[in-house]
């Protein structure tokens, strides 16, 4: 599968230059990545969603687009977005990994005629206290030791893997890529760290649209009980699991994922 030509393309939208991916012909789905990736983590599914124009962008301060004014804030993360569905593919389903599934969410209460439906997979709708240490800590290494980073990144990335046959180091090696600097790192970081006290779970209600959420069983980071939280606000939700597939979904099983991520965009097209 996949055998379509991928374009890189660029655009200014406000303070950002903006890196982005465009794959096959049909209705448009954005895709949005997660902290320490950027958008060739959509490539396989890129591949696998022929019968779809697939955008996939690298956001704030991840991969090729640059960091702008960056304030450290969802909304300003989700505000990029909004600019990129209406200047680049108007309404358009979106699919969002992890923080990308948060800003999805956010987009579809905040501009409910952009979004026409959503995939959000390994993703939660509120921050534990565990989480804000974990961020906290990511965040003082990246600003003040750097070179600590890396191997910490790699022990991160090991949590989210549960197949032993994936390449870690090639894995790492490409989430480092990602990083860069670590700017963009730092700010989805602080954005993620707001969820704690101020949640997403009590505005599920107002989303309208379509809502389907894929988990991992084994991701120990997002759970089912992530997503039964979401489910049990959202109107519109349904669920679909991936079997053996911790956080990272994309690397543990390629195939299964973008299937799953197949089949939600057909049912809603």
């Amino acid at each position: 599968i996949g055998s379509g030509k991928r374009s890189s393309m660029k655009i200014q939208l406000g303070d950002l230059e903006v890196a982005y991916t465009v794959q096959g012909v049909g209705p448009p789905v954005v895709l949005i990545h997660g902290l320490a990736e950027d958008k060739t983590s959509w490539s396989g599914v890129q591949d696998w969603l022929e019968d779809f124009r697939t955008l996939a962008y690298d956001f704030r301060g991840h991969g090729e687009t640059t960091l702008g004014e960056a304030d450290g804030t969802l909304e300003q993360l989700g505000s990029d977005l909004i600019a990129f569905l209406e200047q680049v593919t108007g309404p358009a389903q979106c699919v969002g990994y992890s923080l990308g599934g948060t800003l999805v969410l956010w987009t579809a209460m905040q501009r409910p005629e952009l979004v026409t439906a959503a995939v959000v997979t390994g993703t939660s709708t509120v921050v534990g206290r565990q989480a804000v240490g974990f961020f906290d800590e990511r965040i003082r290494m990246i600003e003040q030791d750097f070179d600590a980073f890396a191997p910490a990144l790699q022990k991160d990335t090991a949590l989210q893997i549960v197949n032993s046959a994936v390449d870690l180091e090639a894995v790492t090696a490409g989430r480092l890529e990602a990083v860069g600097n670590g700017g963009g790192y730092v700010n989805a970081s602080r954005a993620m760290m707001r969820l704690h006290e101020n949640p997403l779970t009590p505005l599920l209600a107002k989303i309208q649209c379509p809502v389907s959420v894929i988990g991992g069983t084994e991701d120990v980071f997002c759970p089912r009980k992530a997503a039964d939280i979401m489910l049990a606000e959202l109107p519109n939700g349904s669920y679909q699991e991936v079997a053996n597939a911790g956080h990272l979904l994309s690397v543990d099983q390629p195939e299964a994922y973008a299937t799953a991520i197949h089949t939600a965009l057909q049912r809603q097209n």
